[in-house]
């Protein structure tokens, strides 16, 4: 089978439930929205918050994806950047728990935490502190990491920095792998526009996006946006929330359904659909069934707080796989 690499920022993930939406008024945080943010307001949202329902899970948009992989069977690894700290440990060990290899650099800033505030309506917003994460460069990467794998999956959220993407680029190409993007928010889209969109037409084969990334990157509604995005790319997905997905290859369009789900966290939604639908091409599957388990990962991520399932979850999805 295929092995997929995933590069991206090694975040903690402190998710909070919030009664209502008030604290995102009050932190001027736009809902849905990801905001980097320096670690005292990080911190500040975390102290504010104390009381209410928290967890913590080894996270970050590529991270997800990996983990998401590795739960259905594919081999991966994961190049990401940490602290040498309590938190740095946790996602470490996390990544081997997992049978992911990892690639983790360390550094003397902390490790960095996203603070995902969840809405009652299910929708989170995040207040991210990349402290450690944004310190890996193309400096780090080397072509021994990239070896054994047929295909790099990239977050967005890493766009901030041209000179790795371009290096990830590189190494990838040297080594004949496919490289998929997750363009991961409107408003990182919005901020690199340019860049991305010459990223995507010389570099990239896989791009995931929403309703919302697809239409800051193209300033269209989803099917021409879609339309758009696949004259970039060999293959082209659009998430449209409760309505499905399309995917295009090849001049064909494959309209997915949703899979019925009681909502109570998007958390990982984009991520693990991406981890369904890449597990599917691995395995050389048709593009409505890569979309088919892509929908499905994604509808049982979100029934749980946090972006990480259950062993027993996954044993669901892989049997109805």
């Amino acid at each position: 089978m295929d092995k997929v690499l995933g590069i991206g920022n090694a975040l903690v993930d402190i998710m909070t439930r919030l009664n209502d939406d008030s604290l995102l008024d009050k932190f001027s945080l736009k809902k849905g929205s990801m905001q980097l943010s320096e670690r005292e307001f990080a911190d500040q949202i975390n102290k504010t918050t104390v009381g209410l329902d928290k967890s913590q899970s080894s996270g970050g948009s590529a991270a997800n994806t990996i983990h998401g992989l590795a739960s259905l069977g594919v081999p991966t690894g994961y190049i990401g950047k940490v602290g040498d700290d309590e938190f740095g440990e946790f996602f470490s060990n996390d990544m081997r728990a997992n049978d992911i290899n990892p690639f983790m650099m360390k550094s003397m800033t902390e490790t960095g935490r996203a603070i995902a505030l969840v809405s009652p309506d299910s929708e989170r917003t995040f207040a991210t502190y990349l402290g450690a994460a944004i310190e890996l460069t193309d400096e780090d990467l080397n072509a021994n990491q990239f070896k054994d794998y047929q295909y790099l999956h990239i977050e967005g959220y890493l766009v901030q920095n041209h000179a790795l993407m371009e290096k990830a680029a590189e190494l990838s190409k040297n080594n004949n792998m496919k490289i998929s993007l997750d363009l991961a928010s409107f408003n990182v889209v919005e901020d690199n526009l340019e860049f991305l969109k010459q990223y995507v037409k010389n570099n990239v084969d896989i791009v995931f996006a929403n309703e919302e990334e697809a239409k800051a990157f193209t300033g269209k509604e989803p099917e021409d946006a879609l339309h758009e995005l696949s004259d970039q790319c060999e293959i082209a997905v659009v998430k449209i929330g409760s309505k499905g997905s399309m995917v295009k290859n090849n001049g064909k369009i494959y309209h997915i359904d949703p899979f019925k789900a009681n909502s109570i966290d998007t958390t990982g939604a984009g991520d693990l659909y991406a981890s369904g639908f890449l597990y599917g091409v691995v395995n050389r599957l048709p593009f409505d069934q890569c979309g088919r388990i892509g929908s499905l990962c994604a509808s049982k991520v979100i029934e749980v707080i946090g972006s990480k399932m259950t062993v027993e979850t996954w044993g669901k999805i892989k049997k109805s796989i």
